[in-house]
C-alpha cells in the first residue's frame, strides 16, 4: 500500500490538476525550520510576516503557482481550545498563504468528535493520493508516506470534507 518514494512538496503541488487539500490536526509542531522564528515571536510577539523573505517566498510562491493553474488549495485545521502557542503563532501568518491564493479554516476540536479522521495530517492531491506528514512525539518532522490506494484516498477526502463543512473561515476564527 504504501510506496517507497514520497514526493516532496513542490512535486506533489506541482502534479495536482484540480484541487490540494491538507489537513493538520496536531496542536503544536517542532519543526526545525521555524524554531528560532517561533521562539522569537514567543519571547517578542514578533513574526517575520514578509511575503518576500527567504522563509516566506518559496512556499507563497509555489502556492501562488499552483492556484494560478486553478488548483483549488485548500486547508483545514482541527485544533484543541483554548488553543496553545503554536497555534496562535499559524494563525498569525496564515492570512499570507490566503493572500497567495489557498483557502484556510479552523474547526474546535470538539466539533470533530464524531468525524471519523485519519492518524496523521495529510496532503490529498486531486482525489487519487495521499502524502501523510508524519511527526515524533514532539512535533519534529519524520519521513511522510505516500499511498494511491482508494480506500485511503476515500477515508481521507471523506475526513476531509466533514471538517471542511464545519470549520471557521480564517478571518473569522479568533484565537
Amino acid at each position: 500500500m504504501w510506496q517507497s518514494n514520497v514526493p516532496g512538496f513542490d512535486e506533489l503541488l506541482r502534479s495536482a490538476r484540480r484541487s490540494a487539500v491538507h489537513m493538520e490536526m496536531r496542536d503544536c509542531y517542532g519543526v526545525a525550520e521555524e524554531a528560532a522564528d517561533f521562539e522569537r515571536w514567543k519571547a517578542t510577539g514578533i513574526q517575520n510576516l514578509d511575503p518576500g523573505s527567504d522563509h516566506w517566498r518559496p512556499w507563497l510562491s509555489l502556492i501562488r503557482e499552483t492556484t494560478e493553474r486553478g488548483v483549488a488549495v485548500r486547508r483545514a485545521r482541527v485544533v484543541s481550545e483554548p488553543v496553545t502557542d503554536y497555534i496562535r503563532f499559524e494563525h498569525a501568518s496564515t492570512h499570507l498563504t490566503d493572500q497567495a491564493g489557498e483557502e484556510s479554516r479552523w474547526l474546535p476540536r470538539r466539533s470533530a468528535s464524531d468525524i471519523a479522521l485519519p492518524g496523521n495530517d495529510f496532503w490529498l492531491i486531486d482525489d487519487k493520493a495521499v502524502r501523510f506528514n508524519l511527526f515524533s512525539g514532539d512535533g519534529a518532522g519524520l519521513e511522510g508516506q505516500y499511498t494511491e490506494d482508494s480506500a485511503v484516498v476515500r477515508l481521507c477526502a471523506t475526513a476531509f470534507e466533514a471538517v471542511w463543512s464545519r470549520a471557521i473561515p480564517h478571518e473569522e476564527f479568533k484565537v
